[in-house]
């Protein structure tokens, strides 16, 4: 089978690719950042375009190696931060990337399925408990209110041109290659032998911690076969809430030492106290999460002491 994975050069993207290649499937990738052929070889890629999702693209893979059977949408704004410091980009990057991969679509490939990564932050910061999909969506965030114009857009060609779409809301995805938020700054500090190391909010705050791995198996399974739906709404968590001072505390037993870790109390606005999956879903459609927290944070923990020596 012939695929795009837009942002493939990305930490979920490279996954991604890999359990496809994996699965037999062609590949091709669209998306920012250079990469060699011999890079694109390793990670699974057939072919790899470095530029933006528009027309011009999306032809030029078509015409060189013919119409994907499904797309799967990774491309967009990964970062709450930039978001607020850089609301534009983050729109131009999430928004604007979707609208011209849905018009290129019922233009040029209506038969395709699309499977789009969004993120549980459309669901705002006022959920107590697990959260499922038909949850009222606040989101707090530019990223937030990105992502949930980015599903209305695919909802809106769903509805209106036939265009098959599964939206999967991401928790909090982590896992080899990470190099950015909680985990990455954690390790960081413990590389630099730092014996207490402070933490914002109060450590109590839940997610839904997710492997990668796991994550990239989730995506390649939901692929929407003709027989369903024109549009749904997946959250890809785990139902399974850990805590932040859980989380630090789990990696420092990984690392080694006796690092202290102390709290702020001091929260982001907008920052959710919990963001915990219903994942009701997922069990009915028989997907299984197969990697345990404590092997992730030591898969973790390994790749980043590699990387760094």
């Amino acid at each position: 089978m012939i695929v795009w994975v837009t942002g493939a050069n990305g930490f979920i993207g490279r996954h991604l690719v890999h359990e496809l290649a994996g699965a037999g499937h062609a590949v091709h990738g669209v998306g920012h950042g250079a990469l060699d052929a011999a890079e694109s070889r390793r990670l699974g890629l057939q072919s790899w375009i470095n530029g933006e999702i528009d027309a011009a693209n999306l032809n030029a893979l078509a015409a060189a190696h013919g119409l994907p059977a499904q797309i799967f949408h990774l491309a967009g704004g990964s970062s709450v931060g930039i978001s607020i410091e850089r609301p534009f980009e983050d729109f131009s990057r999430t928004v604007a990337s979707t609208a011209r991969l849905l018009e290129w679509l019922r233009g040029s490939a209506p038969n395709c399925a699309v499977i789009a990564a969004s993120s549980a932050a459309v669901y705002g910061a006022d959920h107590v408990g697990p959260i499922a999909e038909s949850a009222i969506a606040t989101p707090m965030s530019p990223y937030g209110k990105h992502k949930l114009m980015m599903e209305q857009l695919c909802g809106s060609y769903a509805q209106s041109f036939g265009i098959r779409c599964t939206i999967v809301r991401l928790f909090s995805v982590y896992g080899p290659n990470l190099r950015k938020q909680l985990l990455w700054d954690i390790c960081s500090r413990l590389a630099a032998k730092e014996q207490v190391l402070t933490l914002g909010g109060t450590g109590n705050e839940i997610r839904d911690w997710t492997d990668v791995r796991d994550v990239a198996r989730l995506l390649a399974s939901v692929a929407t076969p003709s027989s369903q739906a024109a549009f749904r709404v997946i959250n890809g968590g785990s139902g399974r809430g850990t805590s932040v001072s859980d989380i630090a505390a789990g990696l420092i037993r990984q690392w080694g030492g006796n690092t202290v870790v102390r709290h702020s109390g001091v929260s982001r606005p907008g920052d959710p106290l919990s963001l915990l999956a219903d994942d009701a879903v997922l069990r009915q459609i028989g997907f299984d999460w197969r990697i345990p927290l404590d092997r992730g944070l030591a898969d973790y923990v390994a790749w980043f002491k590699g990387q760094a020596s």
